[in-house]
This record gives C-alpha cells, structure tokens and sequence, in this order.
C-alpha cells in the first residue's frame, strides 16, 4: 500500500512539472500565463504611461530644458516684442527733469543788460571783467550817444498856485503844454519839446502869435554818452558774479535782453 502511495506522488510530481514547463501545452493543459502578454498589445499609447512614485525617464527629464529651448529659438510674438520695448516717459517728465537738474541750472546760459552807464563806470568794468577772467565775446560796452533836449519853457514859478493860473491862461489860448520836474526849471511848463535849440526857436514864435508873452527857450537835458552792457550768453553763477560788482555797474541791475 505504501509503494503505491509513494508511485502515485511521484507521477503527481511528475505530471505537475510538465504542465508547469509546458509540455502538455499541446493538449490544451498548459498554465494561465502571469506576465500576460496580450493586455500589453492592447495597450493605447503605453509610452504616455508614466509612474508616479518612481524614477522619471530620461526622456521626459528633459523635456522642459527642450520645450525652453524651443521656446527660446521661436520667434518672439508681437506680444512679446512689444513688451521688450521701453514705454516712452510721459510728456513733460524728461524736460522738467532735464530742465530742473543741478548740472542743467549751472550751465545754462541766458542774455543779460544794463544801461545809462558813464564813461567811468564803463571803463571800470572792462577792467573787473578782465580779473573776471571773461573772453571779450562774452561782453559787449555799446556807446551811446543822446542828443539834447530843447523845450519852449515858462517858469520857473514859485509856487504850486503861480503853476495853476499859466495853466488856465494857456488853456484859453489854445495851447498845450505839461509840466517840467527838472531840477533847476521846476516848477515850470513846457510847450513843446525839440531835438535842437532852432526847432524850439521856431515853436516859439508860433506861440508868442497866439498871444503867450513870457515864454522862452531852454535846455531841458544836454547832449550827453552813456554806456550799454550787454552779457549775450552767460551762466547764473556768472551773472550773480557781475551783479555784485554793484558801483561798477552804477548799482543798476541786470535785466533779461530785450531781443
């Protein structure tokens, strides 16, 4: 009983390894395969299959560094482009800017005059601008020469009453006039005024016919020279510079040129 119960195991064993190997595949008896080869050829897209908690593939990798560098190589939108270009300043901010910075208000230059200077006060500014270190371009000393001034004259009065009553008189007779504030003839009236002693003489004789009797000719201002400066292109600094020359510039100011 035993050897038949340790034949049968054996043919057991036997038969169990054939069909494990295969060999009774023929017959229909072959084992379930583990691998199942046939769900892999069913796949769709298996290379679209990535794990989630293992190691990423080569390929995918570098898949950014090939997307950037694509990216990179393509050309850039209209978009994109634009957004490179630098937006423009609003108007008015770069002039202001440009207009207001320090280095701007120490190098501009502007034009700059004073006249009614005397022989003297001129010849004291050539010698300051000199030790000024200026260039002669940077100044220019105009003379000018102004004629005298001839007016047929009544006065002087002695008082503001004696002034009054000419006045009404004149009026009467049709005559114009205005009053003469200068030193030495006022108070006094003036009937016109000339560029030459002969002019006046001849305005006189045309209102003595009218019936004015104590009128006569003066010299209301004598010829005289005077000097003009003019500074055509110099800093603020320079221009505060000249201004505190103060008596060689007669104490006048300087002005902006008038063209």
């Amino acid at each position: 009983m035993l050897r038949a119960l340790v034949i049968l195991l054996v043919l057991a064993n036997l038969g169990s390894y054939a069909w494990q190997t295969g060999w009774l595949a023929p017959l229909g008896l072959a084992p379930r395969s583990t691998h199942e080869p046939q769900r892999v050829e069913q796949q769709l897209r298996p290379e679209a299959v990535r794990l989630l908690n293992g190691q990423r593939p080569a390929a995918s990798a570098s898949t950014p560094s090939s997307t950037s560098a694509a990216t990179s190589s393509s050309p850039a939108t209209p978009s994109a482009a634009a957004s490179e270009v630098p937006a423009a300043p609003a108007a008015g901010t770069a002039t202001a800017t440009a207009d207001t910075s320090p280095a701007a208000s120490t190098t501009a230059v502007a034009c700059w005059e004073a006249g009614g200077l005397d022989a003297g006060q001129a010849e004291l500014l050539r010698a300051e601008f000199r030790l000024l270190g200026l260039s002669d371009n940077a100044w220019r000393l105009s003379e000018v020469n102004s004629p005298g001034r001839w007016i047929v004259y009544m006065g002087r009065y002695d008082n503001a009453a004696q002034v009054n009553a000419k006045k009404a008189e004149l009026r009467e007779l049709g005559v114009d006039f205005r009053e003469v504030n200068v030193s030495g003839l006022a108070p006094g009236l003036s009937l016109g005024t000339f560029s030459s002693e002969a002019a006046a003489q001849t305005a006189l004789q045309q209102v003595l016919r009218k019936g004015v009797k104590t009128a006569r000719v003066a010299q209301e201002r004598a010829p005289s020279t005077s000097f003009s400066l003019r500074l055509p292109a110099i800093t603020q600094a320079q221009r505060s510079t000249i201004q505190s020359l103060g008596p060689a510039l007669g104490n006048r100011q300087l002005v902006a040129c008038a063209g």
